[in-house]
């Protein structure tokens, strides 16, 4: 399109750059995960290798980009923070959200074998993301404060209800129970009903997980005597940690302190007001219509590795239009779409009100065959 009487089209792309100094955050969560979870039979309250997969596919993600220096996830849900100098794809947050929630639920796909080789995928996973902005190192804290406590309060519900469940109550008579209890209540009803000490739990349960990187030993080569030449690499590693936004665990953490920034002191309580700028969205105008674009990344590579035919390889492109007419069955605002090659355009109805037409949420739906 460059140079051509359709350059014009550019000008109506949203702008979207994140501006330095901020530090850019892309949350990423399960879109309809409770009905995926149903369907794969997933344990309740919390499936470790459905978590160990979660936590794998983050790994990928910090492989695959240099520039994400630090990851927290729990449940379906995981946040990649970017090192405050990146210059990934401009900063563009359309650009930062597609990529890296596609990655990630791609290789959720890929990797998930690895972790359930007794059960078929049933249907495609998907996953909605969005990026927040962080004006500065505080802002994170309190970012990542958040998400930690959101992870310990549904956890610690989400136990007793799958508890009250399995021992012969009702969903609703599990809620009205729960009703307006506290955390020490909580504590209280698993101990004495259950003979469960909460504290005691797996920590990926009750902590989350993060992924980092960590210089380690690393081969690389072998010399001429047939000895390992060793040298020593950054690599992802997972971790749990009680407090991921105090500054003992963010201490001990020398590259996030290089990249990022330290923290002054720990997090005494959540500023309201800063999980309100968390949850902010722009929206689109009303009455305009909204077209997304997609095409493939590194997608030269990937047709080679594949051994994929010249100039065109028909199956795969009658696979691209098979995931099109997927995704066209699965969200009915969109009522048009077209493609050649590794891209493709949707379009949505003018009127539609499909995420409240955030700008940055995506929804991310893979198709099987």
């Amino acid at each position: 399109m460059a140079k051509s009487k359709y350059e014009y089209v550019k000008s109506f792309e949203v702008e979207d750059e994140v501006m330095p100094p901020n530090i850019i955050v892309l949350q990423l969560d399960g879109h309809n995960f409770r009905r995926f979870s149903e369907e794969h039979k997933f344990e309740r309250p919390n499936d470790l290798k459905a978590l160990e997969l979660m936590n794998a596919c983050a790994t990928s993600v910090l492989e695959e980009y240099p520039d994400i220096v630090f990851s927290y996830g729990f449940s379906d849900e995981y946040s990649f923070v970017f090192k405050k100098t990146t210059k990934f794809y401009q900063r563009r947050a359309s650009k930062v959200l597609s990529l890296i929630v596609s990655l990630f639920t791609s290789m959720y796909v890929t990797r998930w074998k690895e972790f359930f080789p007794q059960k078929e995928l049933g249907f495609p996973p998907s996953f909605r993301g969005r990026v927040i902005s962080c004006a500065c190192v505080e802002v994170l804290q309190q970012f990542l404060a958040w998400r930690q406590y959101d992870c310990h309060v549904s956890n610690l519900y989400n136990t007793c209800f799958w508890m009250l469940v399995k021992s012969g109550k009702t969903d609703d008579e599990a809620c009205e129970i729960l009703k307006d209890t506290q955390k020490q209540d909580k504590n209280e009803l698993l101990y004495q009903e259950f003979g469960i000490n909460y504290k005691k739990l797996p920590a990926i349960f009750r902590q989350g997980s993060c992924v980092l990187k960590r210089e380690v030993e690393d081969i690389i080569k072998y010399n001429e005597t047939g000895m390992p030449v060793i040298r020593l690499r950054k690599r992802p590693i997972t971790v749990h940690s009680e407090d991921i936004a105090g500054r003992i665990f963010w201490s001990e953490q020398c590259s996030l302190h290089l990249e990022l920034g330290g923290f002054a002191e720990d997090v005494g309580k959540i500023k309201p007001d800063y999980v309100r700028s968390f949850l902010f969205e722009r929206k689109l105008m009303p009455s305009t219509w909204i077209v997304i674009r997609i095409d493939g990344c590194h997608f030269h590579r990937f047709s080679e590795v594949h051994e994929f035919k010249k100039p065109n390889d028909e199956q795969a492109l009658n696979l691209m239009n098979a995931c099109a007419v997927a995704v066209l069955q699965d969200f009915q605002d969109v009522v048009f779409c077209y493609g050649v090659s590794d891209e493709y355009s949707f379009v949505f109805k003018k009127e539609t009100l499909f995420y409240q037409r955030q700008a940055r949420e995506r929804v991310e739906v893979p198709s099987l065959f």
